[in-house]
């Protein structure tokens, strides 16, 4: 059962800059991807309508830009007052 898991959603490595947040996207962006595929078969199959697959992933989307504007990918770190970034340990 383990090995259909995989088949059918595999997760591939992480090779960005670890934080916990670029982890997070990454896996969100993976689900997005393997979701994408999904409806895009169903629609190609005749299963959805064109309509049905565009409002599908017009809502994934969405969800994944919410996901990055939540974990602050892509966003400059917070600064002091004189203008610096706070040094990483």
């Amino acid at each position: 059962m383990k090995e259909r898991e995989d088949f059918l959603h595999p997760r591939n490595r992480y090779y960005g800059n670890f934080t916990p947040e670029n982890l997070a996207f990454n896996a969100n962006l993976q689900e997005f991807a393997q979701k994408i595929t999904y409806i895009c078969s169903l629609e190609t199959g005749g299963k959805i309508s064109a309509e049905k697959a565009y409002k599908d992933i017009k809502m994934l989307w969405k969800n994944l830009k919410s996901s990055k504007k939540q974990l602050g990918i892509g966003q400059k770190p917070p600064s002091d007052d004189e203008g610096n970034s706070p040094e990483l340990p």
